[in-house]
């Protein structure tokens, strides 16, 4: 039996990617701005998704949202194995953007469609913070 445990990855800036790992560090949850289109985008990028120009500007968002759906993983992905089973949900934050995170610190039967929550962060390095949801107070 193999009872080798998958560490979990951690991310890997990259140019387009830093600032908002430059924000993490700092418990700070930044996010891509289109001025032409006044919406804000998530996975970073080079470019706006909406308007493909090179005119992105990072704003510091509240971290607050709603859950927009959400699922409870059973078989988990590499390193998270010790986490299952797990809330993965899709937030629709306070800014209008969804964003993908882990739901924390609440139990499953207790999440529900339209439950607000706020960023918080779980310390991956001594460089790296990733965000997850949990529920506001």
């Amino acid at each position: 039996m193999n009872t080798k445990v998958t560490p979990r990855p951690i991310p890997r800036p990259t140019q387009a990617s830093q600032p908002f790992w430059d924000g993490a560090k700092k418990k700070e949850l930044w996010l891509q701005y289109d001025p032409v289109s006044r919406r804000y985008q998530f996975w970073p990028r080079i470019c706006s998704v909406r308007t493909g120009k090179l005119n992105l500007k990072w704003q510091k968002t509240s971290g607050k949202g709603t859950v927009y759906s959400y699922t409870d993983t059973y078989v988990p992905t590499p390193g998270f194995a010790d986490k299952a089973p797990y809330l993965v949900g899709l937030i629709e934050l306070d800014e209008g953007v969804r964003i993908i995170g882990n739901i924390i610190n609440v139990k499953a039967e207790d999440v529900k469609i339209g439950m607000k929550v706020k960023v918080t962060w779980e310390k991956l390095s001594d460089d790296i913070n990733y965000f997850a949801f949990e529920p506001a107070k």
